[in-house]
C-alpha cells in the first residue's frame, strides 16, 4: 500500500511535537497509556446503552508487554478500537483528537476523557524510530494496522487481529552517545513510570513480570518464574470518601509520595465543586527540608488532570508564603494546551489556587486554635516564611497572614499571636510594644524594656532578622499601631513628667552641647531621658529605621550603608547624670566619659564598638 502524507501543514511541524513538545522522553508511556484509558472509557460509556456488549467492568485492562530481542515494547487496550476510516483520521492528521470529539458529543459524568487534543500519541517517536497500530473496532470483522517511521508519513492496511481494541508495537531507538533508549525495555523502569504517572488510571494495568524464585526443594538454586502483575494501584486516594480513609492511609501516602520520614503535621483533604471542581489532597510537614530556605528549593502542587500527574510541581497553585505546603490537585476543568505538559493559565486554574490558598490558611488557624502544641511546632519550621510573606510584595498578603504569626512575649517567654496581645491589652492601650534582639534573653537586658514591663504593658520581643519588617508593614493590628521601646515613639510619660524632662534638658543643654560634640555625626543628639530606671545610658533610634533594622540591611548584599538616625540618652535620675554636670568645666575628661557612655549603649544593643583600642584606654586612664 502507498504511502501517506501526514495531513499538517509541513513535516516540520510533525518534527517539533516530537521533539519540542514534551519536557521528558518518559512521557510517552503516559500519553498511550492514557489513550488506551480513553479507548475503555468509550467502550464502557457505549456499554451502559448497548447490552451488546457483554464485558463487565472488571473485564477492561491496558498490557503491557517488553520484548528485548526485538527492542519492542507493546501496549495493548481491549476497548473500543478503531476502523481504517478512524485510524486515518485520528492518527493521520496531527492534533486531531477523537477523544476530543467524543466528550463532545457525550457529555456525561459517567466518563472522564483524557486525551483530548491529539498529540499524546506522537510522543511515542521520542523514543521510537517506528510505531505499529493494530487496532480491531468492537463489533467489526476486520482488523487494521498503521504504520509510521515518523515524518515520512504512514501507511494503513488490514491486517489479523483475534480482538477487538488497539495494540500499539513500538520499536525503540537504539542508544547514543547521550541517550539509553534501552531504559525503556526494562520492567523496573516501565513499572516505575507507571507508578509516577499513571498510578490512578481507573483500569488495571498490567505487564507479565519476570522474577528469580529458588527451586522448590532447593537452598540456593534459583529459576525464572513469570506472573501476570497489576502495577498501578487505579483507585486515587483523594478519590475517597474521607470517611473511608484511616489516619495511617493519608501518612502512608505521604511518606511514600513525598520522601519524609516523618508524619506530616496536618492533611488537608478537600473536594469542590462549582466555579472549578477539583479534588485537593494536600500536607503540611512537621519540619522544613534541608533546603528550604535555599534557591534550590522549588515549590509546587502535583497536578493531575482525571487520575493522570500533568505536572510534578505545578508552583501556580501556591503562593510563596505558603510553599512549604505538599501534596497534589485533580480536575477534569483545567484547560490543556498542545499537551498534557504545557497549561493554559485559565481562570479554573486562578480559582482553584484561591481557594487552596484559603483553605490552608483556615486550618492553619484552626491547628492553632485547637492543637497549639502542633501549631507551634509547625510555626519554628515555617514562621519565618510567613513573616516573610507580610513583607513581600509591599505588603499585599499582610492582612492574610496576620493571624498566623507568632512572636515571643514578656508575660512568659512563650509564643503569642497578635490577638492574643491584642486580648490581654490594658485599658486604654492604643499600641502594640515590641523590642528587637537576638534572643528573648538578651532582649530583657534592654534598659528600655525595664519601664515598659515596670509600667504593666506587654512587650512582643522580635528576634528574627524579618520581624520588625513584618510588623512596619502591617503598621497596625486591629487599630492599634506598633511601638518599637527602642524609638523616640515611646510615649510613657505623663504631661507632668514631659514638662519637667523639658526643663531639666533645657537646664543642662550646656553639657549635652558638649557631649554632641564629642560623639559628632555618630548621634543626632544628646538628651537626659526618664524612660531608663535603673540603667544609665541608652541608644533611641527616630525616623523609620530601628538600629535592628540597620544590623539587617547592613548585611544584606548591596548594601547601600543606610543608617539610623540615632540619640543617646541618658538616665536624669541617675548618679551618672550628676557627675556628667559637674565634669563641664574639665572638657577633655567629659570627652571621654560620653565616648565611654557610647560605646557602652552600642554593647547593650549588640553593636561593634567603632574603636576598643580607644575605648580600653580611655577606662584605664579613668581607673588610674
Amino acid at each position: 500500500m502507498a504511502k501517506k502524507q501526514f495531513k499538517a501543514e509541513s513535516k516540520k511541524l510533525m518534527d517539533m511535537m516530537i521533539n519540542s513538545i514534551y519536557t521528558h522522553k518518559e512521557i510517552f508511556l503516559r500519553e498511550l497509556i492514557s489513550n488506551a484509558s480513553d479507548a475503555l472509557d468509550k467502550l464502557y460509556f457505549r456499554s451502559l446503552t448497548d447490552d451488546s456488549i457483554t464485558l463487565n467492568r472488571e473485564d477492561y485492562q491496558i498490557m503491557l508487554s517488553i520484548d528485548k530481542d526485538h527492542r519492542t515494547l507493546t501496549i495493548e487496550d481491549n476497548g473500543c478500537g478503531m476502523t481504517d476510516k478512524e485510524l486515518e483520521t485520528n492518527l493521520g492528521t496531527i492534533a486531531r483528537s477523537g477523544s476530543l470529539d467524543f466528550k463532545t458529543e457525550n457529555k456525561s459524568d459517567d466518563v472522564n476523557i483524557i486525551g483530548q487534543f491529539g498529540v499524546g500519541f506522537y510522543s511515542a517517536f521520542m523514543v521510537s524510530d517506528n510505531v505499529v497500530v493494530k487496532s480491531r473496532a468492537y463489533g467489526a470483522d476486520q482488523a487494521y494496522a498503521w504504520s509510521s517511521s515518523g515524518v515520512d508519513g504512514y501507511t494503513i492496511e488490514p491486517c489479523f487481529k483475534d480482538d477487538f481494541g488497539t495494540k500499539i508495537i513500538i520499536h525503540i531507538k537504539d542508544d547514543t552517545e547521550n541517550e539509553n533508549y534501552s531504559d525503556f525495555l526494562e520492567q523496573y523502569t516501565i513499572m516505575s513510570l507507571v507508578k509516577k504517572y499513571s498510578d490512578f488510571i481507573r483500569y488495571p494495568i498490567r505487564m507479565m513480570w519476570e522474577t528469580n524464585k529458588l527451586k522448590e526443594g532447593s537452598e540456593d538454586e534459583y529459576e525464572k518464574v513469570t506472573e501476570l502483575r497489576t502495577l498501578n494501584s487505579m483507585i486515587p486516594l483523594w478519590k475517597k470518601s474521607k470517611s473511608e480513609i484511616e489516619k495511617e492511609e493519608y501518612n502512608s501516602f505521604y511518606r511514600d509520595q513525598y520522601s519524609d520520614w516523618e508524619e506530616p503535621a496536618r492533611v488537608i483533604h478537600t473536594k469542590v465543586e462549582g466555579n472549578a471542581t477539583y479534588s485537593a489532597l494536600l500536607y503540611i510537614p512537621k519540619r522544613a527540608p534541608f533546603d528550604y530556605y535555599s534557591k534550590n528549593f522549588e515549590k509546587g502542587l502535583q497536578l493531575y488532570s482525571s487520575g493522570v500527574m500533568i505536572m510534578e510541581k505545578c508552583a501556580d497553585l501556591l503562593p510563596d508564603y505558603f510553599s512549604f505546603v505538599k501534596g497534589l490537585v485533580d480536575s477534569e476543568d483545567l484547560s490543556l494546551n498542545i499537551s498534557r505538559e504545557m497549561l493554559q493559565h485559565d481562570r479554573q486554574l486562578k480559582i482553584i489556587a484561591t481557594n487552596i490558598e484559603k483553605k490552608i490558611r483556615s486550618e492553619l488557624l484552626k491547628m492553632q486554635k485547637d492543637d497549639r502544641e502542633a501549631y507551634e511546632e509547625f510555626f519554628s519550621a515555617f514562621g519565618t516564611q510567613l513573616k516573610f510573606g507580610m513583607y513581600d510584595d509591599y505588603g499585599t498578603n499582610k492582612d492574610k497572614l496576620a493571624d498566623l504569626v507568632m512572636f515571643t512575649s514578656s508575660n512568659d517567654k512563650k509564643l503569642t499571636t497578635l490577638q492574643e496581645y491584642h486580648d490581654r491589652m490594658k485599658e486604654g492601650q492604643n499600641t502594640i510594644y515590641y523590642a528587637c534582639g537576638e534572643t528573648a534573653d538578651k532582649i530583657d537586658m534592654l534598659p528600655q524594656t525595664e519601664l515598659v514591663k515596670e509600667k504593666g504593658y506587654e512587650i512582643l520581643y522580635l528576634t528574627e532578622n524579618v520581624d520588625e519588617f513584618a510588623l512596619q508593614v502591617l503598621a497596625s493590628y486591629k487599630d492599634k499601631t506598633f511601638t518599637n521601646i527602642s524609638t523616640e515613639n515611646l510615649d510613657l510619660d505623663t504631661e507632668e513628667e514631659k514638662d519637667r524632662l523639658k526643663r531639666f534638658n533645657e537646664e543642662n543643654s550646656a553639657v549635652l552641647g558638649v557631649m554632641k560634640e564629642a560623639l559628632g555625626d555618630r548621634v543626632t543628639a544628646v538628651r537626659f531621658t526618664n524612660r531608663l530606671k535603673t540603667h544609665p545610658v541608652c541608644l533611641v533610634t527616630e525616623g523609620f529605621m530601628s538600629l535592628e533594622m540597620e544590623k539587617v540591611l547592613q548585611q544584606m548584599p548591596g548594601n547601600t550603608g543606610a543608617k539610623a538616625e540615632v540619640i543617646m540618652e541618658i538616665n536624669k535620675d541617675h548618679p551618672i547624670a550628676a557627675k556628667l554636670n559637674s565634669l563641664l568645666a574639665d572638657p577633655d575628661t567629659l570627652d571621654k566619659y560620653t565616648k565611654i557612655l557610647y560605646a557602652q549603649a552600642r554593647l547593650i544593643e549588640g553593636l561593634t564598638v567603632d574603636n576598643p583600642t580607644e575605648l580600653s584606654n580611655m577606662i584605664c586612664e579613668l581607673m588610674i
